[in-house]
């Protein structure tokens, strides 16, 4: 079993930033690819980015490429998103996710509860 725990989340202003955090337990964290997701009311959750283990090659969503970045730091168990240069149609729950090195939400074993990032105008 894996543990994963979001923060990080929270109001920002459009073409601010914010840096999420996946705190994870439970398996060895080194060995894990990671994923980000999102998703938005009344809309399926959406492919922001992925990580692998060791190495940590990534791969982004096109509407993020560029803007927002996916890293992990092992000594920490942790994964990272940083965003920038947020738009409003960012805002949703962003969930962290692990298992797996896919854009396909089915393909990940394991799922945080999210957390909320709201972009305001």
């Amino acid at each position: 079993q894996v543990q994963l725990v979001e923060s990080g989340g929270g109001l920002v202003q459009a073409g601010g930033s914010l840096r999420l955090s996946c705190d994870a337990s439970g398996r060895t964290f080194s060995d894990l690819p990671m994923g980000w997701f999102r998703q938005a009311p009344g809309k399926e959750r959406a492919f922001v980015a992925t990580i692998m283990p060791i190495g940590g090659s990534a791969a982004y969503a096109p509407f993020v490429k560029g803007r927002f970045t996916i890293s992990r730091d092992d000594a920490k168990n942790t994964l990272y998103l940083e965003m920038n240069a947020l738009k409003l149609e960012d805002a949703a729950v962003y969930y962290c996710a692990a298992g797996a090195y896919s854009a396909r939400a089915h393909d990940y074993s394991y799922w945080g509860q999210g957390t909320q990032v709201t972009v305001s105008s």
